[in-house]
């Protein structure tokens, strides 16, 4: 699994200036410059580990004589008190970008380890699981990255990857069926005709809420029909009305229901917003021997 950031060595620097201000007092009163460290990144739980690479990368930009080892890689389900990574270095800088390291390795660990467990539930069923645009500003691409981790699948990056048409979008448009067509190409929207051409491929969503517009949906030529907040029974009549003319895809608070029940209902994708936007992070620590 590779992350692709190219905007990862600005985010760190930025994330380390906040941390760091004007300097780490602390360190920098108890710690002799010439004090070199060596430790262990432990898992004080189990889980899915994610974010070694990154975790690297905030040291090496403090301090290119900081070694970091990783015993583990990224996906990889791991037991409370494995050993993840081994550091070692000069001690100033591996104590300053301690917290940042940590803070992100946690996050990312919890993330790929939310996914996974929702992953699981729907196993047997061919269920894909999908995360959402419901991320931290500045942390879509490390969480999309650990979504994927935890053997999810992304939905789009941003704005620009994808059409979903959302119940508001529907209202400004005047309805289903006219959206649709707006985005077919029966607009002066330049720029959004622009937008098309670039990607012509692109599929067309619409977030549907009960059975009639579902079959609008349908009618107007949508790929994906999402289906929000939606009992399962409902959801039931909706993929049998859909018969595989599109996909589907259950939506709505997906983190506090059953996901086998939902995924049992014969939709194609389940959308998890949580997997995300209220991640509990996972517990790992730096100890210096």
């Amino acid at each position: 699994m590779e992350l692709v950031y190219p905007g990862l060595d600005d985010f760190l620097k930025t994330a380390l200036d906040e941390d760091i201000g004007t300097g780490d007092i602390t360190t920098n009163c108890c710690v002799p410059p010439e004090a070199y460290s060596s430790g262990s990144f432990i898992m004080k739980e189990a889980g899915v580990i994610c974010g070694l690479g990154v975790l690297k990368r905030v040291f090496e930009l403090l301090d290119t004589n900081i070694k970091v080892t990783a015993t583990a890689s990224d996906g990889d389900t791991v037991e409370s008190g494995a050993v993840v990574a081994k550091i070692s270095g000069p001690a100033r800088p591996i104590l300053t970008g301690e917290r940042l390291a940590l803070n992100l390795l946690q996050h990312m660990s919890g993330v790929a380890t939310s996914t996974a467990q929702a992953v699981r539930q729907v196993a047997a069923t061919g269920v894909k699981i999908k995360d959402t645009r419901k991320t931290t500003p500045g942390l879509r691409a490390l969480d999309k990255y650990a979504v994927r981790c935890g053997g999810g699948t992304n939905h789009r990056f941003n704005l620009a990857d994808g059409v979903l048409i959302k119940d508001n979008h529907i209202k400004a448009a005047g309805g289903i069926t006219n959206a649709i067509n707006l985005v077919a190409g029966d607009t002066d929207a330049k720029k959004t005709k622009h937008l098309l051409r670039m990607q012509p491929k692109m599929e067309v969503e619409v977030e549907t809420e009960t059975l009639e517009q579902v079959e609008e949906a349908l009618s107007a030529g949508a790929n994906i029909i999402m289906l929000d907040n939606m009992p399962t029974e409902m959801m039931k009549e909706a993929v049998k009305l859909v018969g595989k003319r599109a996909l589907t895809e259950a939506s709505g608070n997906m983190g506090k229901q059953s996901l086998q029940q939902v995924a049992e209902t014969g939709v194609d994708f389940i959308s998890i917003g949580s997997l995300t936007h209220s991640v509990k992070a996972l517990d790992i620590s730096l100890r210096f021997e």
